[in-house]
């Protein structure tokens, strides 16, 4: 039978709250009590509410401006509650303030439901036998897969023996575990993987080609508000980290999409030039909650001016007290030289900050960069691009992500260009480290730290 905790407000007569009541008894389950979250107009005081609702009331020790976000989920993890039943209305809750409780609910692993909806938290399964962290992002197009490649090559470079267990929506139908620390992936080996139906530039590959660890491939298909995902094979993903010979799982997640298993620690990956409310409104909150460091991405003009960084900044923190955040820029950087050489440079960063990009390249790898194209994840735009520019070009740099090898690297070696794949390195502008590696060890040390204890 579920445990239910029920969340009223003094908007509404006490006899109409607890008719409500009696039925949420009769037809859904054990009512554990009710969590007064404010509100006056039809009641006395809160004590009244206490009083004569005729269940167990818990009220806010103090007035605040929002709904009483820490004792509602005191409530819910001291009472081994399983469902929180919103009877509140507005003026006392707004939606902006519903997400916010519902990040709080779903993060303590309850279920949040109201009159016309249902969130579910992520289904962590405990599989894993070794120390882990997560690494997840607020949205799509934040850097996480560069962010995650990057931790691991920290990871391994400072010992820990690693691997990566990823999850994408071009993933296998069954895990596939690509061994980067033991075969060498050039572009004709891509390739050969994309003739064969794969999609080569999948986030697995990515890791394995970066990081040179070995990765575990996985797919989800859809994700949720909340991150939750319609079908995974990661459970099984994970299931093969084990018998890997590392020491030290990274667990990614896809886009917005939470990966389904437990981890001892957790960062999360934030564009600084997304939407505010993507952060902290709707289920920004719930992502952010179950990480131990959040890593702000593209903190760098014309994507967002120092204000916007700092408002980011601001929010994150407010969401969990104690987060630690470290502000970032991408820096390309190619796997192979290319001094002297004309190149073409495709990428999937935001076309505004392309020139920086370019900057960098030709200033600190000696290159020159006779075209580019800022439509990696557009097939047909990337095309018209490189008809555009490769017949300038001696060697293609490119991301290994969207149609970076059936298309690009295709298209590449066919015109004879060599190829040579790009790292994005995020590089510490701000925040509570000067290095981003010492930022990802601390985790990697409170996740072993946790895993022992």
């Amino acid at each position: 039978m579920r445990r239910i905790l029920a969340l009223v407000d003094g908007e509404h007569y006490i006899p109409v709250t607890k008719e409500a009541l009696e039925k949420v008894e009769e037809e859904l389950g054990e009512l554990v009590g009710a969590v007064f979250i404010g509100g006056t107009e039809k009641i006395g005081t809160p004590e009244d509410v206490k009083e004569k609702l005729g269940v167990k009331v818990w009220l806010p020790e103090e007035e605040g401006d929002g709904p009483p976000i820490d004792l509602i989920e005191k409530v819910v993890k001291e009472h081994d509650v399983d469902v929180v039943l919103d009877l509140s209305d507005e003026p006392v809750v707004s939606p902006d303030d519903r997400f916010l409780i519902g990040s709080a609910v779903l993060e303590a692993g309850a279920e949040y439901w109201g009159p016309d909806f249902r969130f579910e938290p992520v289904e962590f399964h405990d599989v894993l036998e070794k120390p882990s962290m997560r690494i997840i992002g607020t949205g799509k197009r934040v850097g996480k897969t560069a962010v995650s490649a990057y931790a691991c090559r920290v990871l391994h470079a400072r010992g820990y023996n690693p691997c990566v267990v990823v999850m994408g929506r071009g993933g296998p139908e069954e895990p596939e575990v690509v061994r980067g620390d033991e075969i060498e992936l050039t572009p004709e080996y891509l390739l050969e993987q994309a003739e064969r139906g794969k999609h080569a530039a999948s986030d697995h590959w990515e890791d394995a080609l970066l990081s040179r660890i070995p990765t575990v491939g996985c797919r989800r298909c859809a994700g949720g508000l909340a991150g939750k995902t319609f079908v995974t094979n990661m459970v099984r993903g994970a299931e093969i980290a084990n018998e890997l010979p590392t020491d030290f799982v990274v667990v990614e997640g896809s886009g917005a999409a939470v990966p389904p298993i437990e981890t001892d620690a957790g960062i999360i990956t934030v564009g600084a030039a997304q939407p505010l409310r993507h952060i902290g409104g709707y289920y920004g909150p719930y992502r952010i909650r179950m990480c131990d460091l959040a890593v702000v991405t593209m903190c760098e003009e014309p994507l967002a001016d120092e204000k916007k960084v700092k408002e980011v900044e601001r929010t994150v923190r407010s969401v969990k007290e104690g987060i630690e955040v470290v502000l970032t820029v991408f820096r390309p950087k190619p796997t192979a030289d290319v001094e002297g050489k004309k190149v073409v440079f495709v990428t999937t960063a935001p076309e505004e900050v392309v020139p920086k990009l370019v900057e960098h390249l030709e200033e600190e790898y000696g290159c020159e960069v006779v075209g580019t194209s800022p439509h990696l994840s557009n097939r047909p735009k990337l095309m018209e691009d490189l008809e555009k520019y490769i017949g300038e070009a001696e060697v293609l740099l490119t991301e290994l992500k969207a149609a970076a090898v059936d298309v690009a690297t295709r298209v590449a070696l066919e015109k004879g260009l060599d190829v040579v794949y790009v790292d994005n390195v995020p590089v510490a502008v701000g925040g509570d480290y000067d290095h981003v590696g010492d930022a990802v060890e601390e985790v990697a040390k409170l996740a072993i730290e946790r895993f022992e204890g």
